[in-house]
């Protein structure tokens, strides 16, 4: 059957062979093999054609590649560790993550084109500083394990000239923090000589020797702590605190910036980004505003334009690519536009009471199965669905507590800013 619309003819090079034969003309060659051969050196050159399947039209490829991700298996995932499913609104969706418009999006370079998307951004800042309570944010990171990994390398340059002389380069690590997030911290930390003590949080001394601390809000097991006295302890050694906290949580919780942490990072896969089989989702750092300078990636920032309108613009630029090597903070890809915008949207979409609500369905969640796997001694939990008006029984109940994404935890009571129920 004659193949009638062929996708390279529509959208790879030139397709009228009077055009084609006119260029290499004017280049001097005879054919574009000619011109391959002396432009691509021959020891770099394949001997042999690429062995490739049969050409397809962009039809047939789409209903290849349909019929390859139909044969994954969609189940519920119990593994947490920072990764849950989420609800994407459909408005969010459609209009910004199947949109090539959004999804397509790079650094908004010319302010004057981009003011779009830099609005979404500043949205995306203005949620993270609203949730975490700190004084400026950037508008994304890689992802939590990364954004970790910067905060340690920045709390690392906030060093006083007195700690740079003493060499202080110990951090403390709490050990109930994500195994992902560790694994990068240590990956990290070994070509800056930071030496990492890993202990537990509720009983560490404070030796002199630490420029600073990392503690997963709320723990990796879902327990909800009180880290207060902690960063005060730490403040007093003369060290920063990084909390690794779940935005979503804190639609509930007391924010880091109130029991004292000095940077928060995290991802905000949880406000409302697919979990794509493990990624992408946009990571998220925010600090004390005396501490920007030092904070990797990029700043979306409000100004007025030559005509004393207000308009949006990349205020501050930390990577290699925009500044000398040596002022850098960062040389890694530090942004997530896509699912940062999402994540921006998504607040947006619901707004203060609506996160505050989907904030309480995983706790709620927690509790009834809590409530299921400790009261059921026959490995079956029954589950009465809005009261009666739909049941479901749910087999294997003896899934671990540490197994079961558990975002609000034991001891939350004390923590909790304001109640999610109106009575």
């Amino acid at each position: 059957m004659e193949n009638f619309d062929r996708f390279v003819d529509r959208h790879t090079g030139l397709n009228n062979p009077d055009d084609l034969r006119s260029m290499l003309s004017t280049i001097g060659v005879d054919s574009v093999e000619e011109l391959i051969s002396q432009v691509i050196p021959q020891s770099i050159r394949l001997k042999q054609p690429l062995r490739l399947p049969e050409p397809m039209t962009e039809w047939e490829y789409a209903q290849h590649i349909a019929a390859i991700a139909a044969k994954n298996r969609r189940l519920r995932s119990f593994i947490g560790m920072g990764y849950y499913p989420t609800a994407v609104p459909a408005v969010v969706s459609r209009n910004v993550f199947e949109n090539p418009a959004w999804y397509t999006s790079y650094t908004p370079y010319q302010a004057e084109i981009s003011q779009g998307r830099l609005e979404a951004l500043l949205n995306f800042q203005t949620a993270i500083l609203s949730l975490t309570g700190m004084e400026v944010a950037n508008c994304s990171l890689l992802d939590e394990a990364t954004a970790a990994a910067e905060a340690m390398l920045m709390m690392f340059a906030l060093r006083s000239r007195q700690a740079v002389k003493e060499g202080r380069n110990q951090l403390f690590v709490d050990r109930n923090i994500y195994p992902q997030t560790f694994d990068v911290l240590l990956t990290r930390s070994e070509p800056f000589g930071i030496e990492i003590i890993r202990d537990d949080y509720s009983t560490y001394a404070f030796t002199g020797k630490e420029f600073g601390a990392i503690v997963q809000y709320p723990a990796a097991d879902g327990e909800v702590r009180d880290y207060g006295a902690f960063a005060e302890a730490a403040h007093t050694a003369g060290a920063t605190v990084t909390a690794v906290a779940d935005l979503l949580s804190l639609a509930l919780l007391k924010s880091p910036a109130e029991w004292g942490a000095d940077i928060a990072v995290g991802t905000s896969q949880r406000l409302g980004c697919p979990m794509g089989f493990g990624g992408p989702s946009a990571g998220y750092m925010a600090t004390r505003d005396s501490y920007k300078r030092q904070m990797p990636g990029r700043i979306i920032g409000v100004s007025v334009d030559r005509l004393g309108n207000r308009a949006l613009r990349m205020s501050l630029q930390m990577r290699e690519q925009h500044i000398k090597r040596e002022k850098a903070t960062s040389n890694i890809c530090t942004a997530q536009a896509l699912m940062a915008s999402m994540a921006g949207f998504y607040c947006v979409y619901n707004g203060a009471e609506g996160l505050r609500r989907a904030a309480g369905s995983p706790d709620r969640s927690r509790g009834v199965a809590g409530h299921g796997i400790r009261g059921n001694d026959q490995g079956r939990i029954r589950y009465d669905r809005g009261r009666g008006r739909g049941r479901c029984d749910t087999e294997h109940s003896t899934v671990a507590r540490h197994q079961l994404p558990l975002p609000l935890g034991r001891a939350r009571t004390h923590l909790v800013r304001r109640a999610y129920h109106r009575r």
